[in-house]
């Protein structure tokens, strides 16, 4: 999943943490084979870990996309130099791969 990284393969676009949560939710409880039927959860929980993320993960952001939440140009090789060199964005970047992760086990031990 680190293709993720950087808004979907470092172009900004939609965060890579919510990706990785929608992706395992439909590993969850999508189908395994065609002529199955998905889990009524996938709905549920992939609606509960939108809301989740943009109501309390990215609250303080303006919005869900990677370029919006690390103020990074993605496309710019010295924006991107700079972030990876560390300090309070790549930090924030760090708490949101965190937190969505606690947030998604929380989620799945539900289940059990």
């Amino acid at each position: 999943m680190s293709a993720f990284g950087g808004g979907l393969g470092g172009n900004g676009e939609v965060c890579g943490a919510l990706i990785g949560a929608l992706a395992t939710m439909g590993l969850r409880f999508g189908r395994n084979r065609e002529e199955e039927k998905e889990d009524p959860k996938l709905s549920i929980y992939t609606k509960e870990v939108l809301k989740h993320f943009r109501e309390e993960i990215v609250k303080n952001h303006s919005g869900i996309r990677c370029s919006e939440i690390a103020g990074v140009d993605w496309r710019n090789p010295v924006e991107r130099a700079n972030f990876f060199k560390g300090g309070a964005k790549l930090m924030e970047c760090t708490r949101i791969v965190g937190d969505t992760a606690r947030f998604i086990g929380e989620l799945l031990e539900r289940q059990t």
